[in-house]
């Protein structure tokens, strides 16, 4: 069988060249700054203070900042306290979720559109962060973990995905099983969820990034520092400083550069676990979103 290679115009190449080039020169400065804070945290805090310009390398190879993170009793009660938003929180999200998307992609629901309208409108307009925190402390959910799930269950945004993806299940598997006498709840259950579990990963990849990078609400309602999650802690001790349980028998001349190489650790370890659990969830990414965002 003779095959025949196309032969590519001077044009072609060079601007394959030129793509290839600027693409690979875009990747390398957005990934440039996650090098340096890898870098930097590994690096000898009197050398990184004294150095100066590109970072390439580690200044004089050192766990020191990782082992007093790691001592410090808030870092270990952050991540606790995120775990537990990120199991529970995301279990009730993705579950309150699927819910609602059911309801609202079924045909013969009273006053689905209006419904649709309303909640939609939530997207654009909202009553104002203060009567938010007053509803909060009337509700008794200030101070408390679970006041950062409870008002939080629903995402408009993620709703209205995952009921563009169930509106595209045939009628007919929903109409089967309901002749053999299954309910809606056996239907979601045993039909609609098992064939969405690519949209169903994008939810939990929503919601799971978004509990994980959330620290305006906490740290406006939390009050006892035991229950703050990794982000505030982090925050605490980006922006305040907080390093005085960390750098316990520093001499004051030394505590700033101390800190410096603490404050990239700490932010290695805060944002390593989601970027570890990412690609084992891209695979569903753009076929979830796809599936969401059109309906057949």
């Amino acid at each position: 069988m003779n095959t025949r290679t196309i032969k590519r115009s001077f044009g072609d190449r060079t601007f394959s060249v030129i793509n290839y080039v600027f693409l690979t020169v875009l990747s390398l400065i957005c990934l440039y700054p996650m090098l340096y804070v890898i870098f930097a945290s590994f690096s000898d805090s009197g050398l990184l203070t004294q150095h100066s310009g590109l970072l390439l390398g580690p200044r004089g190879f050192s766990y020191a900042a990782y082992q007093k993170v790691f001592k410090n009793p808030m870092i270990l009660k952050g991540y606790m306290n995120t775990l537990f938003l990120l199991v529970v929180g995301v279990s009730i999200q993705v579950m309150m979720t699927s819910v609602a998307a059911y309801v609202l992609s079924r045909k013969n629901v009273m006053w689905k559109n209006l419904l649709m309208m309303l909640i939609t409108f939530t997207m654009f307009f909202s009553g104002g962060m203060i009567p938010f925190y007053l509803n909060l402390k009337q509700l008794h959910l200030t101070d408390t973990l679970m006041g950062l799930i409870i008002p939080f269950m629903i995402n408009t945004y993620n709703l209205i995905i995952l009921r563009t993806s169930f509106s595209s299940i045939p009628e007919s598997l929903t109409e089967a099983a309901q002749i053999d006498g299954a309910g809606h709840i056996r239907v979601l259950f045993s039909i609609v969820l098992p064939l969405s579990k690519a949209i169903l990963a994008v939810m939990v990849l929503y919601y799971g990034v978004g509990i994980w990078n959330s620290w305006f609400w906490a740290s406006t309602i939390l009050r006892n520092r035991e229950s703050y999650p990794l982000q505030v802690v982090l925050r605490e001790i980006l922006l305040q400083n907080s390093l005085s349980g960390m750098t316990t028998g520093v001499g004051a001349g030394d505590q700033e550069s101390v800190g410096a190489t603490i404050k990239y650790a700490t932010i290695v370890v805060a944002t390593m676990p989601i970027l570890c659990v990412y690609p084992f969830l891209q695979k569903y990414f753009a076929a979830g979103v796809m599936v969401g965002a059109v309906k057949e």
